[in-house]
């Protein structure tokens, strides 16, 4: 069994997305290229983004700290402390409106 705390784990990322030249930093909590699961917690300081991508397969973001928008197209959702975000099966990118910490979760399907 492995326990992580996301808390501690969000303070230290936040630390270095704050510092870095990106404004973000990420690790992965669970997964890998061996699983088809796969949990990444990102830290975004305001303004920070990742820019627009395909999506590898099912994924969801939740917020745990901080507010962000899921954009695609010409939709955007909205996402605070707390919310789950479904992210569509389309190109799409995420944004902080501030200082922010998502738990990404994927389900990468083989091609």
């Amino acid at each position: 069994m492995k326990k992580v705390s996301l808390d501690a784990l969000t303070r230290e990322l936040m630390v270095k997305a704050t510092s870095a030249s990106s404004r973000r930093a990420a690790s992965a909590v669970y997964g890998g290229h061996e699983h088809a699961l796969r949990q990444t917690l990102i830290a975004l300081a305001a303004g920070a983004e990742l820019s627009e991508h395909s999506n590898p397969g099912e994924a969801t973001v939740h917020v745990l700290s901080g507010r962000v928008e899921l954009l695609s197209g010409d939709d955007v959702w909205s996402g605070m402390t707390g919310d789950l975000l479904v992210v569509p099966d389309a190109p799409h990118s995420l944004r902080a409106t501030t200082d922010a910490a998502v738990l990404l979760t994927t389900v990468v399907t083989s091609a």
